[in-house]
């Protein structure tokens, strides 16, 4: 826990107290925002947040995760709680109860070391995800830049939305808002040391009051209730835990595949990695310790990551004190914030999440992959068209589909020994190779299971065909398969019966341990025979060579 601390470097914390209250700055008005789209009261927020960042630091190993309240996860959220009370009553118990369900499935799944499932997220998937995750959160922000809402539905219908209100935008508001993307871009660009987003938030929230912002039409955050987190058990009936827990699973797929894929990308760009495992258990506590304090569903932020990254946090470190200023404001500092323009608050979101758009690595799918680029646009599109957690999930089947089409293609190399050696090699790779007369040794390039076997055994059987002279024995390698199904087995059985009808034997070369255990519990362990299973190719097609098969 928190082993982190123990090679802290004092010269880390500098960034990480900018971090922080950059983090700080954008977690105290977005979640109460967030609460109110879960349907809670905004102290809420205050009872969540600091939680979430303080069990995420000591048990998490991102250096840059922000775990908190998102879009995504309170939209989540709602929609489970709405599916079993619409008492606006029943909220806080339900999302609380949610909380801990989702935390203890992803706390189970981390335990149980099923973080393997994120190794079947596709980098094109994922990149066109946080591309469509980042352009949505830049139209929900835009409408704060113009003065008006962007209303309800998909990116397009939001974007239209404030295009077709265009003779409603408030000048003023959109004034405010360039200002504020202006001087934002204009410190990155000239004094990149300097935290710009917390310099924009303490210049807007110095200017606001004098200015007479809110007398010219400019939204400002409003007055936030104080809050302290204090534990509380969710009160629900045992019927209402029962009816939560099946849509648990889903809403925790989604959680953890958001937080990891933010995770990873900023490892990935700092060349460090993260466990799985550790964050699916981190995110699962998190949620846990978060539903007993009656907070709501907790994932990890983009544009709250993005922001206290962009400042100079570079450790938990930056989670810690954050908490710490969380627990303060919601005790004593709410007030801060009252005259924060809103508009000024989109822009920094605006600024924070661009980095997600990578307009480069499209490009390079484009240049050298095309399929690549192909899943990358239909992830984007989706999150598009179907906003976040349907285009989450969209991405998630499209990097299955990925895997399960690249498993079932499985080239079957011919076979031919190496000169000078009794080593056998692909002859296309290895024009030198020659075959054996009468004898066909062929192997899969890669694992067999009941996706791809099929295919093996048809390009097996068209090699047969095509083969001159005649084959008289056919010598399968199985190097690339460590174990052996009974689909597996019983289309193999099949093969050997094809094989022998046209007086063809066959053997088996490099059968793993663990897949000759298999073997030895179906049929074909007997109808092949022992004396047909080899150690190298070069045995087996000396055995078919001699003819004492």
């Amino acid at each position: 826990m928190a082993g982190w601390l123990g090679h802290y470097r004092p010269g880390l914390l500098r960034g990480d107290v900018l971090g922080a209250l950059t983090a700080w700055a954008l977690i105290v008005p977005e979640s109460v925002a967030y609460a109110q789209i879960a349907g809670l009261p905004p102290q809420n927020a205050f009872y969540a947040a600091p939680v979430a960042l303080l069990v995420y630091a000591l048990f998490g190993r991102s250096n840059f995760l922000i775990v908190g309240a998102t879009s995504a996860a309170a939209v989540l959220s709602a929609a489970a709680v709405s599916g079993i009370s619409g008492d606006p009553q029943d909220a806080v118990g339900l999302s609380a109860a949610l909380a801990v369900i989702v935390g203890a499935v992803l706390l189970i799944a981390g335990v149980a070391r099923l973080g393997f499932i994120t190794n079947f997220l596709a980098e094109p998937a994922l990149v066109g995800f946080l591309f469509g995750m980042a352009l949505t959160i830049v139209v929900r922000q835009g409408a704060k830049l113009v003065g008006v809402s962007s209303g309800d539905g998909n990116f397009f219908e939001r974007l239209w939305t404030i295009l077709r209100r265009a003779p409603d935008w408030s000048l003023a508001t959109l004034a405010v808002g360039a200002c504020a993307l202006a001087l934002l871009f204009l410190l990155e660009r000239f004094v990149p040391r300097l935290p710009a987003a917390l310099i924009v938030l303490a210049l807007a929230l110095a200017l606001s009051a004098p200015l007479g912002l809110k007398d010219h039409g400019v939204d400002l955050v409003g007055e936030i209730p104080p809050a302290v987190p204090v534990p509380h058990l969710p009160g629900i009936a045992a019927e209402d835990w029962i009816a939560l827990s099946t849509g648990a699973l889903g809403v925790a797929l989604v959680v953890f595949a958001e937080a990891f894929s933010i995770a990873n990308r900023f490892a990935r760009e700092h060349g460090q990695e993260v466990d799985a495992n550790r964050e699916m258990a981190a995110v699962g506590l998190s949620n846990i310790a978060v539903g007993m304090v009656r907070g709501f569903v907790v994932s990890g932020s983009a544009s709250r990551s993005a922001a206290a990254t962009g400042a100079g946090g570079s450790t938990p470190m930056v989670s810690l004190i954050a908490a710490g200023l969380i627990l303060l404001t919601g005790a004593f500092l709410t007030p801060l914030f009252t005259d924060l323009p809103e508009p000024v608050l989109g822009a920094i979101v605006i600024v924070a999440v661009r980095g997600f758009m990578r307009v480069g690595e499209l490009r390079r799918y484009a240049a050298l992959d095309r399929q690549s680029l192909w899943v990358a646009l239909t992830a984007l599109i989706g999150v598009l068209l179907f906003d976040l957690l349907p285009g989450l999930l969209l991405a998630v089947v499209l990097s299955l589909v990925l895997f399960i089409a690249a498993a079932s293609r499985r080239n079957v190399a011919v076979l031919g020994r190496l000169p000078g050696t009794r080593l056998y090699a692909d002859t296309t790779q290895h024009p030198d190779a020659a075959t054996t007369p009468g004898v066909l040794a062929v192997r899969p390039d890669g694992s067999l299971f009941f996706g791809n076997v099929n295919r093996v055994r048809l390009a097996v059987r068209d090699l047969v065909a095509d083969a001159s002279p005649p084959s008289r024995a056919v010598v399968l390698d199985l190097t690339g398969s460590y174990r052996l199904g009974i689909p597996v087995l019983d289309t193999l059985d099949e093969l050997r019966g094809e094989l022998a009808r046209k007086d063809i034997t066959l053997h088996l070369a490099h059968v793993r341990a663990r897949a000759e255990r298999d073997l030895s519990h179906h049929a074909l362990a007997d109808r092949i025979g022992p004396h047909r299973l080899h150690r190298t190719v070069d045995d087996a097609v000396s055995e078919a060579i001699s003819g004492t098969s």
